[in-house]
């Protein structure tokens, strides 16, 4: 069946309906007065601007004008909705007197320009811009050329729009602002046909519209009835239900009847034209249906009275104004916060926040179970083992990495060798300084035979017993210290094979293999581990969820701040509470469900890994492990007990002469003379008596006095020479304090037949240099 062609006009006669009038009021100073009472003359000062927009738009409003433009004027009206919303939630107005009691506001019927309402509260003043802005989107619609396509899209989106402003009327102001009965009644009108019929056919609407008006909506309602019918009638004409498809048009023909008959002759033409047009259509349909029923179907037409109501659908629905009108982004008077809203977004604030904390928690423990599951069934580290990638526990494996960086056992070695280095030269410097109070104590018998009672300087024996016996300790120290040596060198030896895993790289290089059963009955072993995977990357697919879970709320709450809606709310906080904390259902049921699918998922992970760990033998690839592990445990033991014991013995080989020589820095100052040239042993010295001499006198050789404790002797300093005043120098190492010795003793005789050493730099596995020995004039030898 083809589409009809619909019976109505496209010009049909639209009603536009126009403003509420007002009468001016001062908002500026009242506002502005309320401000320095409750809060201080700077917040008002910075609130200036605000109060002068507000100002503005109030007086724009009252002078409105024809000759306004009307998109101009609908945002003028929705602007200023959105800032009375925010001064309704900071200015309380009313006739109380802490409150803004001097402001009243007046409004003029927009139908009965004689009647007028005043009231003290702003739910006026919201009531009758809302009436405005539906009035100003119908008149918007008028202007429109509805003969052409586009032309009718435009005009009915401003219609669909002020029907939404005038519902949102009906829901949200008109009621607040009939307090008293102190209102007009044109703020309560609604817009469907035949509703408005039956609205403004009874008191007080009956009386108060203009008669063309009644006439307009019956028309208008029997026209959309008769409409239907004819649509119903073609249904029905398709189905074959002919008795009621007569009954239909009869009825539709029988409405448009009726309304011609009441409405007056001054009817507008296009609406009666388009009512005989749809009357001749359904008088046609009508003598069709009746020729084929006498002659076909023969069945009994119903009265009108017993069909049941046309099925209703709405074509269109009004615009919902909440996201047009919405003021919780408005930010004129932003600063000013009640201390009730204060105490709201606080106690908000608490429900967001148990609400993460909740949620939060519950994402942990579902990760923390996973974990900790998959621990207890060896998981993943199994399935790695398989592809060749064992792994050690984290404990382990931290302490065997301390080890390779700190060397592991093939650095041993080197470090032994260092010791080995240190033991060496500390010998060395014993043996020398042995050799060298020999040589001492020769001279010494040589000088008392040569000068015979003239030698008045102690026996040497007696000079150096503090030194020999300092020396005998050193000797023994080296001793016991080169058979700790030995045990180190002998532990080291024996234990290289144990420790030699630690010098895997990577070390899990070093731990068994899992592998197939040898012999397999069914060869179905990749499909368990192919199973396993999956499920395993399913949960890891789960955590993954979690984690992003957890931003969103983090995120969440972040973003919801709910202060600028409670300072526009007027209606009770704990709706507004209900239905700003819904928007977290959602994220918790996803929340819910992850969990729930872990949980699952988990079951079954656990069936499979029985399944697994029959197939692949597990007990006994864990059992090879744990052997292994406690093999690089005791060589990590081992291995920290040689180089525990190696870097005690190096730190004894490096502190053992500072200790051996640290006595002597408490001597007192004495005096030294000017060192000679180097010279060696058995060349004759330039400032020593020759044989046969007597000791030199003043004029040839100066006697010095003795400054150290028990020197019986006397020294020389060289011809001309001034004897000087040193103090002792500190000594660095065991060899310099012997030298040193040496020295005092050769030059306080004035002998030639000791010889000096130029020492050779050594540095020890610490770093520390041990230099050559430098002479008191500041020579080096």
């Amino acid at each position: 069946m083809s589409t009809p062609v619909t019976s109505s006009s496209a010009t049909n006669v639209m009603l536009a309906i126009y403003e509420k009038k007002t009468v001016a009021v001062d908002l500026y100073r009242p506002l502005r007065n309320y401000i320095v009472f409750n809060y201080s003359e700077r917040e008002a000062q910075n609130l200036e601007d605000d109060l002068e927009t507000l100002k503005q738009m109030r007086n724009t409003i009252e002078r409105s004008s024809a000759a306004d433009s009307l998109p101009s004027r609908r945002d003028l009206l929705q602007n200023y909705f959105k800032a009375l919303t925010a001064v309704e939630s900071r200015f309380p107005i009313s006739s109380d007197k802490d409150h803004v009691n001097s402001v009243t506001f007046t409004w003029h019927d927009a139908f009965k320009n004689k009647h007028k309402a005043s009231q003290q509260n702003i739910h006026l003043e919201k009531a009758a811009i809302l009436f405005n802005l539906g009035a100003v989107h119908s008149q918007i619609g008028l202007t429109f050329d509805r003969s052409t396509v586009e032309g009718r899209r435009q005009a009915s989106h401003s219609f669909i729009a002020a029907a939404g402003a005038f519902a949102y009327l009906r829901d949200n102001a008109s009621t607040k602002a009939s307090i008293g009965n102190s209102t007009t009644v044109d703020v309560s009108v609604g817009l469907y046909y035949e509703e408005a019929l039956a609205a403004i056919n009874v008191a007080p609407l009956t009386q108060h519209f203009d008669k063309t008006w009644l006439s307009h909506v019956q028309l208008k309602a029997a026209l959309f009835y008769a409409e239907a019918c004819y649509r119903c009638s073609l249904e029905l004409h398709e189905k074959e239900e002919i008795a009621e498809e007569i009954a239909r048009v009869k009825s539709g023909i029988g409405a448009l009847t009726d309304a011609k008959k009441l409405s007056p002759k001054g009817a507008a033409a296009q609406i009666l034209d388009s009512i005989n047009k749809l009357e001749t259509n359904l008088k046609a349909n009508l003598e069709r249906a009746m020729k084929e029923n006498d002659r076909v179907y023969l069945m009994r037409v119903p009265p009108a009275s017993s069909l049941p109501p046309l099925p209703a659908f709405p074509m269109v629905k009004p615009l919902n104004m909440n996201e047009v009108l919405d003021a919780s982004k408005e930010k004129m008077f932003a600063s000013l916060v009640p201390d009730s809203s204060a105490k709201a977004l606080s106690r908000y604030t608490e429900m967001v926040d148990d609400i993460i904390r909740t949620q939060a928690e519950k994402l942990q423990q579902g990760s923390e179970l996973a974990r900790v599951s998959l621990k207890e069934m060896d998981l993943p580290d199994s399935i790695l083992a398989l592809e060749g990638h064992s792994v050690l526990p984290t404990a382990l494996w931290e302490d065997v990495e301390a080890v390779q960086i700190s060397g592991g056992p093939a650095g041993l070695e080197g470090e032994l060798q260092q010791l080995r280095d240190l033991s060496r030269v500390n010998h060395e410097l014993l043996v020398q300084t042995e050799e060298l109070f020999q040589k001492e104590a020769a001279e010494d018998a040589q000088f008392r035979s040569q000068f015979g009672t003239r030698w008045t300087r102690p026996q040497s024996s007696t000079l150096t017993k503090n030194l020999q016996d300092r020396l005998n300790r050193f000797a023994a120290n080296l001793k016991q210290a080169a058979d700790s040596d030995g045990k180190i060198e002998r532990s080291m030896r024996d234990n290289m094979a144990l420790m030699s895993i630690l010098n895997h790289r990577p070390i899990e290089s070093a731990l068994p293999t899992l592998g197939k059963p040898i012999m397999s009955l069914d060869a179905n072993e990749d499909a368990i581990v192919g199973t396993l995977k999956q499920s395993l990357r399913q949960l890891e697919t789960l955590g993954a969820q979690r984690a992003g879970l957890e931003d969103m709320l983090k995120d969440m709450k972040r973003k919801d701040d709910i202060l600028p809606k409670l300072m526009t709310s007027t209606g009770s906080y704990e709706d507004l509470f209900r239905k700003e904390i819904a928007k977290y259902n959602q994220i918790c049921e996803e929340i819910s469900q992850n969990l729930q699918a872990q949980e699952q998922l988990l079951q079954h992970i656990q069936a499979q890994n029985r399944e697994f760990a029959g197939t692949f033998n597990i007990e006994d690839y864990k059992a090879a492990c744990e052997k292994c592990y406690k093999q690089i445990e005791a060589a990590i033991a081992k291995y920290r007990e040689i180089k525990e014991n190696i870097n005690e013995g190096l730190k004894f080989y490096v502190t053992l002469q500072p200790a051996a020589t640290s006595g002597y820095s408490q001597h007192p100052p004495y005096t030294l003379p000017q060192a000679p040239p180097p010279y060696r042993v058995g060349s004759p010295s330039p400032y020593a008596p020759q044989q046969g001499q007597q000791p030199p006198h003043a004029g040839g050789y100066e006697y010095g006095q003795p400054a150290y404790p028990g020197w019986q002797g006397s020294y020389y300093n060289a011809p001309g020479q001034q004897p000087g005043s040193f103090p002792r120098p500190p000594y660095s190492n065991f060899r310099e304090l012997n030298d040193q010795v040496m020295v005092d003793h050769r030059e306080c005789l004035g002998t030639s037949s000791f010889e000096l050493y130029r020492l050779p730099s050594y540095t020890t596995a610490f770093g520390m240099s041990l230099p050559g020995y430098t002479a008191v004039n500041g020579s080096s030898f």
